[in-house]
């Protein structure tokens, strides 16, 4: 029998996949591979014969039909972290809240540096021996990929945070030929998947005893990686390294440089802020990120992110916003204040929330008016956990047109790569998008809602 898996049907086809990988690690005929598509993004392609089993699909983050066991962040939530005491319906399972940094990483970090402090904590205490992280590839044409480091040298090698698409596939198939113990660093769609599988296959629990969860404003695709590099005037040929988080410690946190090298190993870099709100925008980002519900994600061990809020803005050295969710990890956080290996200052939800206000905005608040957009259209969408939530008009009339500028960012950097093409190209619509977003911001103000 040759069928297609389910998984292509019901997630490819309908762009809500988000790369990683784990329906090709658990597909029962290894009939999967993940390759890049033409808009910049990996995914799973059938490579052999498929008998139609539905193995792949049980460990994909937005699987439309997951088990009833498993159907949104809350259930699983309530299967593996247990050790929580405390709930918020926006931030999910938690024991401690925090904003810090280390001290002995925050120099050599994207932030404040405590995921490297955790992971090599965690290797000295022998809790485990591997970290599954992303690192530079040596693969022509691939910049960072997803590998293994069992040493502390080795991990200091994949200490920042890169903005570029990459898949758990090759490392996740070597797990069990691993002796010891492995780490996982993840985003909250590929957490949720490692969770999923787990849960499949059950030794893998003790096999992956720690998860640490990184806050995410959405996938980019390798288009970003090469407008970035042509707007420091480097063609996507020619790329060499290139470093997302370049920090200005005499500036704010958010003051940070993009910076590559070309094929002649010269350095050229751009100030992120001189090209706009890539963010906001939502250009280059993955269709499957504006139907994840999952902001702080919710399903690690420890969950980190960038403390987008006073006064740890003004820092250019930058600082983490930190909620431990498993005694391990609150236990390693209180050890490195009593040893004064950090410096940590307790939080409230709310400062989280604020942290990350534009995200819950519009990847919190607005979903359900896009899943319901998305019904009309007759896509399948996964579970959600907000099923209603009353939204202005203008509000609505932001989300219509960041759909818009998602999906023709992508079509044009696609038929011609170059940032001065892209611009011109783009700047009607990104214009429509300020006129809007002023509009709703107007009346947000007017109504003094948030």
């Amino acid at each position: 029998m040759h069928n297609t898996p389910r998984v292509l049907e019901l997630v490819v086809k309908n762009d809500l996949c988000i790369g990683c990988g784990l329906c090709a690690y658990r597909c029962p005929e290894n009939a999967l591979k993940m390759s890049w598509n033409d808009l910049g993004f990996i995914i799973p392609v059938l490579s052999g014969k498929c008998d139609g089993q539905s193995e792949c699909i049980l460990v994909c983050p937005f699987n439309p039909c997951p088990k009833t066991e498993v159907r949104t962040e809350n259930e699983i939530g309530n299967l593996f972290l247990d050790d929580c005491t405390q709930y918020h319906n926006k931030i999910g399972r938690y024991i401690g809240i925090y904003a810090g940094y280390a001290h002995e990483f925050r120099g050599t970090s994207s932030s404040g540096g405590i995921a490297t402090y955790i992971l090599i904590e965690l290797l000295r205490k022998g809790i485990i021996d591997h970290v599954f992280s992303v690192k530079e590839s040596a693969r022509p044409g691939v910049y960072y990929e997803y590998a293994i480091s069992s040493s502390e040298n080795e991990l200091l090698a994949a200490s920042k945070t890169k903005y570029y698409p990459v898949t758990l596939d090759n490392a996740i198939q070597k797990i069990n030929e691993l002796d010891g113990k492995v780490a996982i660093v993840g985003v909250a769609c590929f957490i949720k998947a490692i969770r999923l599988l787990q849960y499949e296959e059950t030794s893998l629990k003790k096999k992956i005893p720690f998860l640490i969860g990184i806050i995410c404003g959405g996938i980019k695709s390798r288009f970003f990686t090469e407008y970035l590099a042509s707007k420091a005037g480097v063609t996507k040929e020619n790329i060499l390294k290139p470093e997302f988080r370049i920090k200005d410690f005499t500036s704010t946190a958010g003051d940070y440089s993009f910076g590559c090298l070309d094929k002649s190993n010269n350095i050229k870099t751009i100030k992120m802020r001189s090209v706009g709100d890539m963010w906001g925008t939502g250009l280059f980002k993955a269709n499957a990120c504006d139907f994840c519900d999952d902001i702080t994600t919710e399903l690690a061990d420890i969950s980190l992110g960038d403390a987008w809020l006073q006064p740890y803005i003004e820092d250019g050295h930058g600082t983490n916003v930190i909620i431990t969710r498993s005694a391990l990890a609150y236990n390693l956080i209180q050890e490195g204040i009593r040893r004064s290996k950090l410096k940590v200052e307790q939080l409230t939800p709310e400062d989280i929330i604020t942290s990350q206000k534009g995200n819950f905005n519009h990847r919190y608040l607005a979903l359900p008016f896009r899943v319901s957009i998305s019904k009309l259209r007759n896509q399948i969408i996964p579970p959600k956990r907000i099923e209603r939530s009353r939204i202005s008009v203008d509000f609505k009339m932001v989300q219509l047109v960041r759909l818009l500028v998602r999906r023709e960012s992508l079509k044009i950097w696609r038929k011609n790569p170059g940032a001065e093409y892209f611009d011109q190209k783009m700047k009607s619509y990104l214009l429509l998008l300020r006129i809007v977003t002023k509009v709703n911001h107007k009346f947000r103000k007017l109504l003094n809602t948030t």
